[in-house]
């Protein structure tokens, strides 16, 4: 293994599991520049996916109490979401990918663009069970066409006048159930042959970067944390759209 791939590897590590840590999502957004770098794409999904599974523990432990709380709520998005999987996996071959991901990715540059140059932030406080079961079914669906499972979900629960806990008791198990989905198809697909020496070193380096996220996270104020939703929804727009077209 030479030293420019550990280098690369070390790097999308630190950043994917510090932004796990802070936020809950985007783990893939910012680890894949790094490892797409020096790997092939189904080895830097593979590793990226099953790293940000093994951080994300940390943050579910994290918002535990707030999981316990009210996990109606989280479900109105798992169950849909799980179901919306499979669904986007079948419409790969009726649809083209890369159209799907530049759509989505101006989608969420216009929301994320439009709410970063607000002074304020909305408020969408009531109880909407139907759109949080749509939200998470279209999520499942775009993870498995696109691999963007999160990108929907985030932009809904930055409307959310939720705490960060309670927001995050959602976002952060919504992604890790879609995440352990990938993770179980790729293994059946093969794709962790040869990784090994790749995950020694992504994992524990994932996991000490997304400490330092859940630190930073536990130091936020909840509308602080909405506002690094929102920029993090812009991030991803601006990633994906260059990704594809780059």
């Amino acid at each position: 293994m030479s030293a420019q791939l550990i280098t690369y590897l070390l790097l999308g590590a630190a950043a994917g599991g510090f932004i796990n840590g802070l936020s809950g999502t985007g783990t893939a957004l910012f680890a894949l520049g790094f490892y797409l770098v020096v790997l092939d794409p189904v080895t830097a999904v593979a590793i990226v996916a099953l790293m940000s599974v093994v951080a994300g523990l940390q943050g579910v432990w994290v918002v535990r109490e707030a999981i316990l709380a009210q996990p109606h709520r989280l479900l109105r998005f798992v169950l849909p979401g799980l179901v919306g999987v499979p669904l986007g996996v079948w419409l790969l071959n009726g649809l083209d990918a890369t159209a799907l991901r530049l759509g989505v990715a101006g989608f969420l540059i216009l929301y994320g663009g439009y709410f970063a140059i607000r002074r304020s932030l909305p408020a969408f406080s009531r109880r909407t069970p139907v759109l949080d079961s749509l939200i998470g079914g279209l999520g499942g669906i775009l993870g498995g066409a696109a691999g963007m499972s999160g990108a929907l979900p985030s932009m809904w629960m930055s409307l959310r006048p939720w705490t960060k806990f309670e927001t995050r008791a959602v976002l952060q198990p919504f992604n890790m159930v879609m995440l352990i989905t990938t993770v179980t198809l790729l293994y059946l697909r093969g794709a962790y042959e040869g990784a090994g020496t790749a995950l020694l070193i992504t994992i524990p380096t994932g996991l000490i970067a997304a400490q330092i996220g859940i630190a930073v996270f536990r130091r936020l104020s909840d509308t602080a944390f909405r506002w690094v939703l929102i920029l993090l929804t812009l991030a991803m727009g601006i990633g994906v759209g260059a990704s594809e077209l780059l």
